[in-house]
């Protein structure tokens, strides 16, 4: 294993390796892949890995608006095909290719509190359009462990079968967009897979990176959320493509994390130690955090490939050599629903 990632080249892929899991699973799931939101943190990297892990003769096409051109052009290097549609436009949505197996990516959660309303019709009437569209296809939506609200530390985090109690307009609206595509898994006989995801992690964003470069900078770190899980991202590429193989109607709910519930406390003296500066603390450990237990995950796709004491060791590392960063923070530590 590295011991530090040199670049975003090497970085990209590492993030892009499909697990053997993937390569088993794609040899029974028939028919193409489109991946609808592919633009965001995750998705260049995940459509990278699908392309490596399915059939030559699967097409992977990656749809998004492509604000930054730049994305689009590293898609088609990687040999996915890019098709530019905005997934709130009907008509856009309905000239999308056909495809047997969809990935849901879409969605808003920052700007929510400025911008409420279009969070909500990004994160439930955008689904309701690709449903409509791909009613005999089988999909898989990313949600957010945001759905279940603060749960007691103690406890080691919700499971699937916790009611849901979001608190903010993201949290409800991510909520919603269950909903959506629950109704019309139901309606439609759709097999779906649901994964709420707590939160996926590279070099350049995710919650450690966030208290990492906190300590780099001598920046206070707030412990009010005293506890976070997290997963690399690459590892929950990889569970969202063998995702495909536990299908069901309605739909399985699948916490998406680590293993680990992880201090922000302890995590940020860590930090403190490896840059040699001290870390500074704000704030005061509270009982509950938002925090999923993933074990039935972990029971059909096996434990995350890459373990938190290497991410720590590679972010240090990158943020030590001045790697860049998507400046794009988590706002993990908010407790009020606010993004």
């Amino acid at each position: 294993m590295l011991k530090a990632i040199p670049d975003i080249e090497r970085l990209n892929d590492l993030l892009s390796i499909p697990s053997q899991g993937v390569i088993d699973t794609w040899k029974n799931i028939p028919g193409d892949l489109i991946i609808l939101g592919v633009a965001g943190k995750m998705g260049p990297t995940l459509a990278r890995m699908a392309r490596l892990g399915l059939p030559a003769s699967s097409r992977v096409i990656g749809v998004a608006r492509f604000s930054d051109p730049a994305v689009a052009r590293q898609l088609e290097g990687w040999g996915i095909e890019v098709v530019r549609a905005d997934l709130l436009d009907l008509e856009q949505v309905a000239r999308l290719p056909d495809a047997a197996n969809v990935i849901w990516m879409g969605g808003m959660k920052f700007g929510t509190s400025d911008q409420a309303s279009l969070t909500w019709a990004m994160n439930t009437l955008a689904p309701a359009n690709v449903c409509l569209r791909y009613r005999s296809s089988r999909i898989v939506a990313f949600s957010s462990g945001n759905v279940y609200g603060l749960s007691p530390i103690i406890r080691g985090g919700s499971v699937e079968s916790d009611p849901p109690r979001p608190v903010g307009e993201y949290a409800c609206s991510a909520l919603g967009r269950e909903r959506i595509f629950e109704h019309f898994s139901r309606v439609h006989s759709i097999p779906m897979a649901i994964l709420r995801l707590n939160y996926a992690v590279e070099m350049r964003y995710g919650v450690l990176v966030d208290i990492a470069r906190c300590v780099f900078d001598e920046k206070p770190v707030d412990i009010s959320m005293g506890a976070f899980n997290v997963i690399w991202q690459g590892d929950a590429n990889a569970v969202a493509l063998q995702a495909f193989g536990t299908l069901a109607t309605p739909p399985l709910m699948l916490n998406l994390t680590g293993p680990e519930t992880l201090s922000v406390r302890q995590i940020a003296l860590r930090f403190g130690q490896r840059f040699g500066k001290p870390a500074v603390i704000t704030g005061t450990e509270q009982t509950d955090a938002l925090l999923n237990n993933a074990q039935n995950s972990h029971r059909l796709f096996g434990y995350p490939r890459i373990s938190v004491e290497q991410m720590i060791d590679w972010i240090a590392s990158w943020i030590e050599a001045g790697g860049s960063s998507l400046n794009k923070p988590t706002h993990f530590d908010s407790r009020d629903g606010r993004f």
